[in-house]
């Protein structure tokens, strides 16, 4: 016999005024067992049933234990713990990205996972839910085998969770509902009951479709905590549709830890109640909820009637059986991450491979190449090479033609010059700014918005000062100061070029000398001096100028290949570094969020 104060009421065989009557009646009574001072107060609960019910059986109170029970925690397969693990991961990875409402439901089950795991892993909290006048009291205290909970006509019933428990060690499940001392009970002292269903904790909530808004707010949120839910449904309103779409519907994940009993069957005549219970699988079919029949996992549908305790022995060895099998709480556990998983489905899942390919990134190199302008650069480079060979090798004579062009160009020209510069500024800035606006646009193709929305500003942010960055750039990297190298022919072509100046030179001097009488009348050889020089002088600028080109060619893409370069380790350090870490964090966080879900894949 259990230590347990057993505080007698009335005997059930009077009214129902006489069975509310105060404890201090029954404890005067003769033959009365005399409390122990330490009882927790059952409160004045009233225990009004027709006048049809059987007697009332005497309800027994939970007492303080004069020690604490030591039971073991529940401990989480591998699997779920993996699971458990990735979301924690992915919640982590996700706060600076996700807003807290977004991340609330992922955050909730956490905690429940984590607070049901230092509970009882010998104990199945299973909550006995229900509309108003379906008779899920009655069926509570028909399960308990005593009156625990009050039943009548009057509408709520039911106004506080009421927690009867089979076995000790279920305090600390109890106090996670919120359940009072004084509202926790025992069921009828019978042995064979308490063998079948030791480690149940029975709750029965308050109406779900309660008028009083506190008695539905605490019933969900009960619901929320147990491991395991009876849906009690009447022929009246088994197919009302604020219990389906309220309640059932968004639940059918969590077929395996629910039972679906129809209550009443009694008043039904002859094959109605086939006939309800039919459709009411046909609703539940409709609502996603699989049926656990043939073999198959899902849900337990029963027909039994808690008045006339037709089918409660059913359901209570399918109780019995569950109980025993101690995994209802892991698989609800298991199904409120799934629910929690399919919730997050719009901000983590993608259809197409995220990523910047090796063609974008081109792209956007050559499209920043061009607006700090590496070809012009590199055009720019070649001619500097060019007049660079025709200074060293052209003629003197087409040099200072040149030099003297050069002083009489008008100042007007140089001012269109600059304003045109000005232009190409403003016109550069907007092709940076165009270049990365395509770039965060294909990276951010696909996306959940979020990630998205955080790949255009990183892409954005890094744009900030860029196009200042390439200004800077290109005046560092674009042209070498000096002179540009001089290839290993040019002072030959120098000394030719000079000796035909001097050809010139002298034939000229030697023409004056017999003009002026000094030197003998020679015509010949200074004419062919001159002729010599004068042909010979543009033969070699022009040869050198052949010679010159493919140098110059060369010199030019050179410093156009720097630029480029440079160009595209600016935009890939500012730019493309910057969206490749979100993209890589957004894998990352795929990754996790398949983990959740039990697919193990990540992004494609």
């Amino acid at each position: 016999m259990r230590p347990d104060a057993v505080r007698r009421g009335a005997d059930g065989r009077g009214d129902s005024r006489a069975q509310s009557g105060t404890r201090a009646d029954s404890r005067t009574q003769p033959g009365a067992r005399t409390e122990p001072d330490d009882a927790w107060d059952d409160g004045l609960i009233a225990r009004r049933v027709n006048e049809t019910t059987a007697p009332e059986q005497p309800a027994v109170v939970e007492t303080r234990p004069s020690a604490p029970q030591t039971v073991p925690p529940l401990a989480y397969d591998g699997p779920l713990r993996s699971r458990l693990d990735a979301l924690r991961e992915l919640v982590g990875l996700s706060r600076a990205r996700l807003d807290n409402k977004t991340l609330a439901e992922a955050g909730r089950v956490l905690d429940e996972a984590a607070a049901r795991r230092k509970l009882s892993g010998q104990h199945t909290v299973v909550a006995v839910a229900g509309a108003t006048g379906s008779g899920k009291s009655q069926l509570f205290n028909a399960l308990a085998g005593v009156a625990i909970s009050e039943t009548g006509v009057r509408r709520p019933t039911t106004a506080a969770p009421i927690a009867c428990s089979w076995s000790d060690g279920a305090a600390g499940l109890i106090d996670r509902l919120g359940i009072p001392g004084r509202l926790r009970r025992r069921p009828l002292q019978s042995p064979e009951a308490e063998a079948q269903l030791r480690g149940l904790v029975l709750v029965d909530l308050p109406d779900l479709d309660s008028a009083a808004v506190q008695h539905r707010e605490q019933a969900e949120k009960v619901l929320e905590l147990v491991d395991a839910i009876i849906w009690v449904l009447d022929p009246e309103k088994y197919a009302d549709a604020v219990l389906h779409e309220r309640y059932l519907r968004p639940m059918a994940g969590h077929a395996e830890v629910m039972f679906v009993v129809l209550n009443q069957v009694d008043r039904l005549p002859g094959e109605a109640a086939h006939q309800v219970l039919d459709d009411l699988r046909r609703l539940l079919d409709e609502d996603g909820i699989p049926l656990g029949e043939y073999g198959e996992p899902g849900a337990t549908v029963l027909a039994l009637s808690a008045l006339t305790g037709d089918g409660v022995g059913e359901l209570r060895e399918a109780l019995g059986q569950f109980v025993t099998e101690r995994g209802a709480a892991a698989r609800r556990i298991s199904a409120d991450l799934d629910a929690a998983a399919v919730r997050l489905w719009p901000v983590y899942a993608t259809t197409r491979r995220a990523g910047l390919s090796e063609q974008a990134r081109d792209e956007f190199s050559a499209r920043l190449a061009d607006a700090v302008g590496a070809t012009a650069a590199g055009e720019a480079a070649e001619r500097a090479w060019l007049r660079s060979a025709n200074r060293a090798c052209g003629t003197p004579w087409l040099r200072l033609w040149r030099w003297f062009h050069v002083r009489r160009e008008p100042q007007t020209g140089r001012v269109q010059l600059r304003a045109q510069q000005a232009d190409e500024q403003a016109t550069a800035r907007q092709r940076v700014e165009q270049a990365v606006r395509t770039v965060a646009d294909r990276a951010s193709t696909g996306l959940p918005t979020p990630w998205a929305q955080a790949v255009r500003e990183a892409a954005v942010r890094g744009a900030q000062g860029l196009p200042e960055a390439l200004d800077e750039l290109a005046e560092r990297t674009g042209l070498p100061a000096g002179r540009p190298p001089t290839p290993g022919w040019w002072p030959v072509a120098v000394l030719a070029q000079a000796s035909m100046t001097i050809l010139q030179v002298v034939g000229g001097l030697w023409l004056v000398g017999q003009i002026v009488g000094v030197i003998p009348p020679n015509l010949g050889v200074p004419v062919m001096l001159m002729v010599a020089g004068i042909i010979g002088g543009p033969i070699v600028e022009w040869s050198c100028r052949m010679a010159a080109r493919g140098p110059a060619r060369r010199y030019g893409l050179d410093a156009e290949r720097r630029l480029r370069e440079a160009a595209a380790g600016c935009g890939r350090a500012r730019v493309l570094d910057p969206v490749a870490s979100e993209l890589l964090r957004y894998r990352e966080v795929r990754e996790q969020y398949g983990k959740v879900t039990g697919a193990g894949v990540g992004v494609r």
